[in-house]
């Protein structure tokens, strides 16, 4: 008899041990669909914050009817510089090519940079202003100079703020030398070269007076010449016969109004909606990395928590 039941018995215990594998089986793929739809769910919800707080939607919206492309350039000019051809001239040219902006402002905020990325801008621009018909208008932030005015020079009109820094309408190449203080410290420099003025710029070497002719007359004045022949071509007649109007020199914005440098005092907004006639801006910026999306996001965080804790101090101190 009991042969007979074990082989039962070990049937139903397999069978309760498949039973209960199923079992386990079925609750583990429930727990997977739920934090799979807990995790959708949160990602969308993130998702919509993000959207939200970024402004995307609003931008999208905006573009079904008219309004200002408004491009924001703002750092250094270098190839690989906050500002660079590749990237401005592709926000420029999104901006001119989007159907319904009436008009596109370029908001600069620049000390200048390279002479060559600024001037393919400038040539950019000029080329885009004959292809789309649009005009561009120029608002200057807190500083255009150097390059950056080369890049303001392309606009139909351009604006400042009462103290806005505007000009430095010149080239430069600077170093040091520290031949005297190698000297001293008993180093010898060893510099080989094929090519007798090869070493010419050599922070260790004594200055070569034929390379620094060649500088000033090929390099400095035909570069200076070239922004000046672009300032021109542009401003006109608009430009004041100011003695150091091309010198290097810089001015604020209601000096540089009267040197005929920029056309008027305003902000994007007034030029928007007064000059161009349109209320609604669209921004066209670069991008951000998420680490810098999230650095941002701290750091204005941490500023709110810091200025709502003063605020409170201001607030409670008069009662000690």
């Amino acid at each position: 008899m009991n042969n007979n039941k074990t082989p039962g018995s070990a049937d139903e215990q397999l069978a309760d041990i498949a039973k209960e594998f199923v079992r386990q089986n079925k609750t583990r793929t429930r727990w997977r669909m739920v934090l799979t739809l807990l995790f959708i769910g949160y990602f969308g919800f993130i998702s919509y914050l993000g959207i939200e707080e970024s402004g995307l939607l609003e931008e999208t919206l905006k573009k079904e009817s008219p309004f200002v492309a408004e491009v924001v350039l703002s750092g250094t000019i270098q190839t690989a510089g906050e500002i660079n051809a590749d990237d401005a001239m592709q926000l420029l040219d999104d901006a001119f090519k989007a159907k319904n902006s009436k008009a596109v402002i370029l908001r600069l905020n620049s000390p200048g940079g390279s002479p060559v990325q600024s001037s393919q801008i400038y040539q950019g621009i000029l080329r885009l202003k004959k292809q789309h018909d649009k005009k561009l208008y120029v608002v200057i932030d807190d500083v255009c100079a150097s390059g950056c005015y080369y890049i303001a020079a392309s606009a139909d009109e351009i604006y400042a703020d009462e103290s806005s820094i505007v000009g430095s309408i010149g080239v430069v190449i600077s170093g040091f030398g520290v031949v005297e203080a190698i000297k001293k410290l008993g180093i010898e420099r060893r510099l080989y070269t094929a090519g007798k003025h090869k070493g010419l710029l050599d922070t260790f070497s004594n200055e070569d007076q034929l390379a620094i002719a060649h500088i000033k007359k090929n390099i400095l004045d035909k570069s200076h010449q070239n922004f000046i022949n672009a300032i021109k071509a542009t401003r006109g007649d608009k430009l004041s016969d100011h003695p150091d109007l091309f010198s290097g020199l810089i001015w604020l914005g209601k000096d540089a109004e009267e040197l005929g440098l920029i056309d008027g005092i305003a902000d994007a907004d007034y030029v928007a909606s007064e000059i161009i006639g349109v209320d609604v801006r669209v921004i066209y910026e670069k991008e951000k990395t998420l680490l810098e999306e999230l650095t941002e996001a701290s750091a204005k965080g941490i500023a709110l928590v810091i200025s709502n804790k003063l605020i409170a101090q201001e607030v409670i101190s008069p009662l000690h």
